[in-house]
């Protein structure tokens, strides 16, 4: 089984937890991301998820490495979801086992936080009113363009 993946079914964590067991590990920790029901005040009936799957695998294969090398954990499993999703289901699991708890506590933050920042995954929600949008796309498209107006207005400032 790969150590990072993506699923278009439902995410079975009972299954995926077996992989982690080994005599050596006293700590687990599992992180369960869910599709929650309502985002910056909209209510949300679902969501979909989409990925550049190729990209994500090999740099998701990367993270779990190095959360393994930097934390020394024994193992770790990445799956996210890709498709539709409804309220209450999951959407993304990160588990780790390592000696002792820290380490698992420590690698498991780092998987989700790095997975949430570096994969190429897109998500759209779909609202109770029938409008739907993707979620931080305009953020990212943005954010470049106000940093380099915020340079340059700094830089004129103190010239």
């Amino acid at each position: 089984m790969p150590a990072f993946q993506f699923t278009r079914t439902p995410i079975l964590p009972e299954q995926l937890r077996a992989a982690l067991a080994d005599p050596a590990c006293g700590g687990y920790c599992a992180f369960e991301g869910w599709v929650r029901d309502s985002n910056e005040g909209q209510p949300v009936r679902g969501l979909e998820y989409e990925a550049f799957e190729a990209l994500g695998v090999r740099e998701g294969e990367r993270i779990l490495a190095e959360a393994m090398e930097r934390f020394g954990a024994a193992h770790a499993l990445c799956v996210h979801r890709l498709g539709a999703l409804a309220v209450g289901e999951l959407a993304v699991w990160v588990a780790v086992s390592a000696a002792h708890r820290d380490e698992a506590f420590r690698a498991c933050r780092y998987i989700i936080d790095e997975v949430k920042h570096r994969l190429p995954i897109w998500k759209k929600e779909h609202y109770l009113s029938g409008e739907s949008g993707w979620v931080n796309c305009e953020r990212c498209a943005t954010a470049p363009k106000q940093a380099e107006r915020e340079e340059a207005r700094h830089v004129h400032d103190h010239a």
